[in-house]
């Protein structure tokens, strides 16, 4: 069986900007132990890394995959 390298891709700049953080954190809630999540924005999601260094410590691995200027992408794994 291969595992894909994503779970779940968001293009994130599809929600409304109140709801793109609830998004993703639902999304990264309902992962599976060791998958990975990728999200699209169309800037650098570092406020939403804090986020998750507040809200979900020692629980994800963030890498950058793609860093602008017009698109950012993150691979975002539960851990």
């Amino acid at each position: 069986m291969t595992i894909q390298p994503f779970a779940v891709r968001l293009d994130v700049t599809q929600f409304p900007p109140q709801d793109k953080h609830r998004v993703i954190f639902e999304t990264f809630d309902n992962l599976a132990l060791g998958r990975k999540m990728e999200v699209m924005n169309d800037h650098d999601p570092k406020p939403l890394y804090y986020q998750f260094q507040t809200e979900r410590p020692d629980q994800f691995k963030w890498e950058y995959l793609e860093e602008g200027p017009d698109v950012w992408r993150v691979s975002i794994e539960k851990a």
